[in-house]
């Protein structure tokens, strides 16, 4: 029943997958902590940069963003990332695209956590003389990120999905391979099936171990 399974390299793709989402999940963090902090901060500048950033990004679907990375990037501006070889290229891209897409959900969902943050605290710490910078590192994000450990969850889960869409740049991801074998194989229906199990397989336990831990560092109030 699974014979036609021979000859590609399921695991190989699916492996891919996991790491276009750990590398896109990580950089998204980083990326989307940092527009979150201009989207409160005090200076109008940056605070209009954040908001710009998030209300165009999106708006537009990822799959443009993907395709503008390799179109836009490498084949107009022969930006590489450092890299040699075609596969390892488009791969970086990939990311690079998933991380300028992700980070302005996170932004939001983090912007929602400082907005839970009792504001008595913020003008306690700048009573004390405590700087901006130092009154988010230290008290603000802290308690933010325990309380939008929830949305942060669904926004890893909606990443895992996403990295999909890399296939549209030739990234050998699962989505690329699925379609490869489709074409191949007289088999769509037990083929999609292999592949939407591979997947839950994924998400699933990511969200219920992010899930326990939500509810275990959740801001009592």
């Amino acid at each position: 029943m699974f014979d036609f399974l021979e000859g590609y390299d399921l695991l190989g793709a699916f492996w891919v997958t996991v790491q276009l989402t750990v590398y896109s999940a990580i950089g998204s963090l980083i990326w989307g902590t940092v527009l979150a902090a201009m989207r409160v901060s005090p200076v109008p500048l940056m605070r209009g940069f954040g908001a710009a950033y998030v209300n165009i990004v999106r708006n537009i679907p990822l799959t443009v963003i993907i395709v503008f990375t390799s179109l836009g990037l490498f084949q107009t501006l022969n930006v590489t990332l450092g890299a040699d070889d075609f596969k390892t290229i488009n791969f970086r891209l990939a990311v690079l695209g998933l991380i300028a897409y992700t980070s302005a959900f996170v932004c939001e969902a983090l912007r929602s956590g400082i907005n839970t943050v009792a504001i008595g605290q913020v003008e306690a710490a700048r009573a004390i003389g405590l700087p901006f910078t130092q009154t988010l590192r230290l008290i603000v994000l802290p308690q933010a990120f325990r309380s939008v450990v929830g949305p942060l969850t669904n926004v890893l889960i909606a990443l895992t999905k996403n990295t999909t869409v890399a296939s549209a740049i030739g990234v050998a991801e699962a989505a690329l391979l699925m379609r490869e074998m489709i074409e191949n194989e007289a088999q769509l229906i037990l083929i999609s099936a292999i592949f939407a199990f591979g997947f839950i397989c994924l998400t699933l336990p990511t969200g219920l171990f992010l899930g326990w831990v939500s509810k275990k560092v959740a801001v009592k109030r």
